[in-house]
């Protein structure tokens, strides 16, 4: 098992250490490091055993407030679970069908020739005014 040096409110500390398990100690030493800086932060010089003691303590109550978000989180999602089961079937199941409204092939070829006679007409028009302006 390796010894790993971490420093945790400004001392190095010297732990054993499972192989592989070098990233997770590091995510330790941050969060008690963040932990005893704020504490060093605020009430200056501190015996090592009180800056060891109040930064656990305050991890711990970190963590006991995690817990009891998660346990309130786990109790709302098993009542949302619950009320999804109490929902009817008929509103559970969605019915997947798109009407695509059809138009009629006799409108569109008469929307084609009104179209036509529209811009023939526009067509006439602009030719009497050029013919009137010469």
């Amino acid at each position: 098992m390796p010894e790993v040096t971490i420093r945790i409110g400004q001392r190095p500390y010297t732990v054993n250490c499972p192989e592989g398990e070098e990233p997770q100690l590091q995510k330790a030493r941050d969060a008690l490091d963040a932990e005893a800086s704020t504490l060093l932060a605020h009430a200056g010089r501190v015996p090592e055993a009180q800056m060891l003691l109040m930064s656990g303590l305050m991890l711990a109550d970190r963590t006991l407030a995690l817990q009891e978000q998660l346990r309130a989180t786990e109790a709302a999602l098993e009542q949302a679970q619950q009320a999804s089961q109490e929902v009817p079937q008929e509103i559970k199941t969605v019915i997947k069908e798109v009407e695509v409204p059809v138009v009629p092939p006799a409108l569109l070829e008469s929307l084609a020739e009104l179209s036509a006679r529209a811009e023939a007409a526009a067509d006439d028009l602009e030719e009497r005014i050029s013919q009137t302006a010469d």
